[in-house]
This record gives C-alpha cells, structure tokens and sequence, in this order.
C-alpha cells in the first residue's frame, strides 16, 4: 500500500488531493495548523487516515513531520500545500514578513526534511504547490510572488543536486492559478478562477506522470507563456 504525506490538507487543493489518494487506497498522512479540520479526512477512511498538527513555522516542524512518517509507516510521497499569500499594496511590514516566515522559511524546512528522508531511503517524489506569481514581481503581492519564485527555484536546485547524487528522487513543480479556496478569500474579484477538485485531478495527473513542471490549467500557461516574454520596461508599467 503506497503511502502519501500532505501538508496543508485542512481545506482547499490538500483536502481535495488527499481525497483522490484515498480514493486510490493510499495509506494517507495529513496534516495542518489546526488538526480538528483533518477529521473529515479522517472519517472517510479512520484506517489509512493519519493526522497531525504541523504548523510549517514552528523550529521542530521537522521532528513532528518524521513522526508523522513513522506513524504512517514511512513516506512514498510527500506532497506540499501549505502557503500564505495577500494584497500588500500598501507593503505593510507585518504581512510581508510573515509571508516570507511562511512561504521561504516553512516551505524550506519542509521540503528539506522530505528531501533528507528520501535521500537516507534513495527513492522518492516531491510535489508541492508553487504558483504562477513566481514567474513575474506581481506589485499588488510583493513578497507572495518573491516567494513563489524562491520556491520553484529551490526544486529546480534540489532536482539538480538529486540527479548528480544519483538518487531516484522525483519533482513536481505545480504552479496554479487562481484557485477557489480560503487564501483568495480576500473581496477582489479574481479572473479565470478554478475550482479545487478540479485542479486536484490535475495536480495528480501530473504527479502521476512525474511532471516537473505543471501549470494548471491551459488558460494559465498560455498567460504565463506571454508574460514571460513582456520586457521589464513594459511590465512595470501595467496597472494590475
């Protein structure tokens, strides 16, 4: 019986994820800030089911992650869904520093213990959740899009120091868009909006086919493929 780990699965993307492993007979670690969101989790199937309380900015995370794998009888997969991302037009410190604490630090200390565990075991896969934000400095989210793009370059690094170790460890860089779920709960009104369940499937589809880079869906790739190309003069003149 496969066994997958997923941080950040109290609601949104990780709940919808640990869902369809579920459905596939995983045995299933979950894990949040707040473990009482993780019962709904657990009453679909109380005997591949395994919580945990895991807040990714506490220094012992990691000792509460390698229990967790033990707990679940050790770790095919560990899949990252943990983050924090608001507006900041106004840069205020508090918001801009918790989400470096979160999104660089949290994000960092986890994926580096998931890295440790499948570098000791010599196989494994790493997915985590990214965004479209890190191709670009978006100005309305300075620190989130910084962050982002932080995060798809440390798996870039990881994936590169893996290969030239020769370990057999999978990455999978997932880079949605604008997704219905608590952290766009915000009152602006986002366009191309996605549906979790439906980017869940994608996210396992791509998992499945050990994507390194996934961008969900289309609509955003093709976005992200212009923007990509737009010179700085002319970014940092849009109104966005």
């Amino acid at each position: 019986m496969k066994r997958v780990i997923i941080i950040g699965a109290s609601s949104g993307m990780g709940m919808e994820v640990a869902k369809l492993y579920l459905d596939r007979g995983y045995r299933v670690g979950v894990a949040a800030r707040r473990e009482d969101r993780l019962m709904a989790l657990k009453q679909l199937a109380p005997d591949r089911v395994v919580t945990a309380r895991i807040d990714v900015t506490d220094d012992d995370a990691t000792t509460q992650l390698r229990e967790l794998i033990e707990r679940l009888g050790g770790m095919d997969l560990f899949f990252y869904s943990s983050g924090v991302g608001k507006q900041n037009r106004s840069l205020a410190a508090d918001i801009e520093l918790g989400t470096v604490n979160t999104n660089a630090m949290g994000f960092t200390r986890m994926i580096g213990e998931a890295y440790r565990y499948f570098a000791d075991r010599g196989e494994g896969h790493i997915a985590a959740i990214t965004s479209i934000a890190g191709t670009k400095g978006l100005g309305p989210a300075p620190s989130y899009s910084a962050t982002k793009a932080m995060q798809n370059v440390y798996l870039q690094a990881l994936e590169q120091q893996a290969h030239s170790r020769g370990l057999k460890i999978h990455f999978t860089d997932i880079r949605p868009g604008f997704v219905d779920t608590d952290l766009l709960n915000d009152n602006f009104h986002y366009p191309m909006m996605l549906r979790p369940e439906r980017v869940a499937r994608h996210i396992v589809n791509a998992i499945d086919h050990q994507r390194h880079v996934a961008v969900v869906d289309w609509r955003y790739r093709i976005l992200t493929a212009l923007w990509r190309r737009l010179p700085r003069p002319l970014w940092r003149r849009l109104k966005l």
